[in-house]
């Protein structure tokens, strides 16, 4: 009985062993498929993920050692190697020099005869690594042609722990750094800034020199306590404004402006922005909590000047209702020619409301 068991335990074994070879067999032509892809279709896996990402499978492949060598998309950014514990200044430093040395090297060993269709660089305002960043795109757009380019730039305090001194900082850092690197800058299509507090005209002038910029994102961003921004520029087709301390946003001349977003502004007395002249703007969105007392807008008044809106997301995010359900005849000279809106966090009570008023605006 003993040598049978034996016997079945040895038979169990062998199956084992040949269903884990086989197994492991298969893992290896799995894993082996992807270096037998097409390189086009490489090259597309590769630009769909972070630069870094797909530098480093690269590396592990002989075959696609020099892919890299060959993208038209790139994606560099401390954050995929910062993540989200970031605790000493060290490591700011170590991340930051890692991604300038890398776009350096990207940019000056790649072929002049691909066209970079994207490139998008976030990164962090530290010496010297953002003056090697700025060299290396100046550099590319004097050589080659870039289709959309744009800064993300990052402070190395959150915006939670900055104090008005650190907004005041943060914009010098920002303001030598542009003037110094106004080459690079001339080539942008989007610019995304964070924790800076300007000068009067220092947002203007980003603006004039940034003749390409189609997208403006400024997050804890403003020109002072109560202050007011005037925006003129022919290309801008995107505006996001997110929190800051403006008494009110001038969108003075902005032909080509389709969207506008404005999160969190401050407790203003005239409301949060001004249409002057945006005669494509369709795409409004307004997102406040409603904690503290402040001016209830009209929306007959806000959009006034505006001639179409398809696309309105108002988003409260607390009970407070900031924004005044007038009624349908005052709404329906701005609002006529809505067709998509969203109502977020609306306080109970007042959803059917807006609903019945919305109703109202579409009939006849």
């Amino acid at each position: 009985m003993m040598k049978k068991r034996r016997h079945r335990r040895n038979n169990v074994n062998a199956t084992q062993k040949a269903t884990l070879n086989k197994d492991a067999a298969g893992s290896e032509e799995v894993g082996d498929r992807l270096s037998k892809l097409p390189n086009d279709i490489l090259l597309n896996i590769l630009e769909r993920v972070d630069t870094l990402d797909a530098i480093m499978t690269c590396i592990l492949s002989k075959r696609m050692m020099k892919l890299y060598t060959k993208l038209s998309q790139f994606f560099l950014s401390c954050s995929s190697i910062l993540g989200h514990n970031v605790r000493t200044n060290s490591e700011y430093v170590r991340t930051n020099s890692v991604v300038a040395h890398v776009t350096d090297n990207i940019l000056s060993t790649k072929s002049p005869e691909i066209t970079i269709s994207k490139l998008k660089i976030r990164f962090i305002l530290m010496q010297p690594d953002c003056y090697t960043i700025d060299k290396s795109v100046a550099r590319t757009m004097a050589t080659q042609k870039v289709g959309a380019a744009e800064f993300e730039i990052i402070t190395e305090k959150i915006h939670k722990k900055c104090s008005p001194a650190d907004l005041l900082y943060h914009a010098k850092q920002f303001n030598d750094f542009f003037s110094a690197c106004l080459d690079a800058f001339a080539g942008l299509k989007r610019l995304w800034l964070r924790n800076m507090r300007f000068g009067e005209l220092d947002i203007p002038n980003i603006l004039t020199t940034c003749k390409l910029l189609e997208s403006l994102h400024l997050t804890n961003c403003d020109s002072g306590m109560n202050s007011v921004v005037q925006l003129e520029h022919a290309k801008l087709t995107e505006l996001e404004v997110e929190y800051g301390k403006f008494e009110i946003v001038e969108l003075t001349c902005l032909p080509k402006l389709q969207r506008v977003s404005y999160k969190g502004w401050f407790n203003s007395h005239k409301g949060p922005l001004y249409f002057g002249f945006v005669p494509q703007l369709s795409k409004l969105r307004l997102a406040k909590i409603g904690t503290r007392p402040t001016r209830t807008l009209e929306l007959s008044q806000l959009l006034g000047n505006v001639p179409y809106i398809g696309n309105l997301h108002l988003d409260f995010q607390s009970e407070k209702i900031w924004v005044l359900p007038e009624s349908s005849k005052l709404l329906r000279p701005v609002l006529s020619q809505l067709q998509q809106v969203n109502l977020d966090n609306l306080s109970e009570g007042c959803d059917l409301a807006w609903q019945c008023l919305l109703l109202k605006l579409h009939r006849p």
